[in-house]
């Protein structure tokens, strides 16, 4: 079998497939903390008070929502903005 030189990215597909990954990492983080929010809210019995440490609890996590969302919307949104590209040679 001969040898297959490696093509080398572009800054825009290196750009690409970093934003990808990083969407992905922060959609399952988000995905996996609503889940267990509404798995505490539905399913978890809790006397008729809240414990202090599950208010402390519930503040974290609803902070953390709240960071991961914006820094999903953000790349979301922040994904349209293109490297600008060298002007074409003039003949």
């Amino acid at each position: 079998m001969a040898a297959v030189a490696k093509q080398k990215y572009t800054n825009e597909e290196i750009k690409a497939r970093l934003v990808f990954m990083v969407g992905v990492g922060l959609t399952c983080s988000f995905l996996f903390s609503v889940m267990a929010i509404l798995y505490g809210l539905l399913f978890v019995v809790q006397p008729m008070e809240q414990a202090p440490n599950d208010s402390a609890g519930w503040s974290v996590l609803s902070s953390m929502l709240l960071t991961l969302s914006g820094g999903l919307i953000g790349l979301l949104a922040g994904n349209g903005l293109k490297d600008k590209q060298p002007p074409p040679p003039t003949p």
